[in-house]
């Protein structure tokens, strides 16, 4: 009689339950890797991008190249010299000062405004991402820490639950990738960074939102100290 029963198919059964995967484009593929080679600084500042030996490196066609080329350049990793050949980004310790300034406002503002809308639970998030970068400062990749230490700003922003600033701080982020890994990697930097992370997380718990604004402002000037700082060491070392 059992055998004979109608039973729900898989899909309806789990409806709902699993979110369909999408496997990543070449494009995207071949970003993630030219991503991670310029943050690394495999690729060093101003080195040429030439897209007939990325295409034989990945053994991939031209056109996902030059996408992946387009998507690292809206994130200031790529830029074209004046005779549109692509080069990894080396922008100015100013232009960086410029653009961490704005992304200190916008993440001033978004701290601010989470200490007002956050959720408990939203706050307990950030709060864990934080005690995940301190515990993982020496067993975790780079990359990995960066992602966390990426992955704790967006939580703050996220949590200010304003839509518009999200959009504008996603743009900003994207082009100071670089930059931002600088300064999160800087061994020197790094228990100054983490106490500054824990003033950012003691001032959103407590909801001090000018607190919370400060905190972050302070965090992201930090970082332009730091860039300089390490372009100086860097400089001094090639000497």
């Amino acid at each position: 009689m059992a055998g004979h029963m109608q039973t729900a198919s898989l899909k309806e059964l789990l409806a709902g339950e699993i979110v369909p995967m999408r496997r990543p484009s070449l494009s995207e593929v071949a970003a993630s890797k030219l991503r991670e080679a310029i943050l690394l600084e495999k690729l060093p500042p101003s080195y040429p991008i030439n897209e007939r030996d990325l295409s034989e490196l990945f053994g991939i066609s031209r056109t996902p190249v030059r996408e992946a080329i387009r998507q690292l350049e809206s994130e200031g990793l790529i830029e074209y010299t004046d005779t549109r050949r692509p080069s990894v980004a080396d922008p100015t310790i100013e232009t960086l000062a410029h653009w961490l300034a704005i992304q200190g406002a916008l993440e001033g503002l978004a701290g601010e405004q989470a200490c007002c809308e956050a959720t408990d639970e939203e706050l307990a998030e950030i709060a864990d991402l934080h005690r995940q970068m301190v515990d993982g400062a020496e067993t975790d990749s780079r990359l990995e820490l960066f992602r966390i230490d990426m992955a704790f700003h967006k939580a703050i922003v996220a949590a200010a639950r304003n839509p518009p600033l999200v959009e504008i701080h996603d743009q900003h982020n994207a082009r100071l990738w670089r930059a931002r890994f600088i300064s999160s990697q800087r061994p020197a930097n790094r228990d100054v960074q983490m106490q500054k992370h824990q003033d950012i997380v003691d001032a959103l718990t407590e909801r001090d939102g000018e607190r919370a604004a400060r905190a972050l402002r302070d965090h992201l000037s930090n970082a332009v100290r730091n860039i300089a700082a390490a372009q100086a060491e860097r400089k001094q070392s090639s000497e």
